[in-house]
């Protein structure tokens, strides 16, 4: 039986070179075959439409967002218009209501006035005698 020689540094290297020049070589046959390229330029294409969706999207999503903010800028001036015709509605009324008291106190005022002077008339016709 023969003993287990190891190999020196001048075997090593011629190996090791041999190696890299076997993966060098498969390498290149492989960048050479057609069936990969066309994976490729699959590859490439299905990342260039999956780009055009994606932006396809965000532009709907930005024109969405758009409608929305529109649609809330119409709902809010169509609150603030209701708000204000709401408030003219109150100060209507409340200009109302401010001129029936003034009307009333007005009513109740001559009313007063005139059990006044009623009873100023009865007392002098009193005093008088006739």
């Amino acid at each position: 039986m023969s003993s287990f020689r190891s190999p020196d540094v001048l075997e090593r290297r011629n190996s090791a070179a041999a190696a890299k020049k076997a993966m060098l070589e498969k390498f290149r046959a492989k960048a050479q075959d057609p069936a990969l390229e066309q994976q490729r330029l699959k590859r490439i294409a299905v990342a260039e439409a999956r780009a055009a969706r994606m932006a396809e999207r965000a532009a709907a999503k930005k024109a969405r967002e758009a409608e929305l903010a529109a649609e809330a800028a119409r709902a809010a001036e169509r609150a603030a218009q209701a708000q204000r015709e709401a408030e003219e509605l109150e100060r209507l009324i409340a200009a109302e209501a401010a001129e029936r008291e003034a009307a009333q106190e007005a009513e109740q005022k001559a009313a007063r006035d005139a059990r006044y002077a009623a009873r100023k008339a009865a007392k002098k016709v009193r005093r008088r005698g006739y």
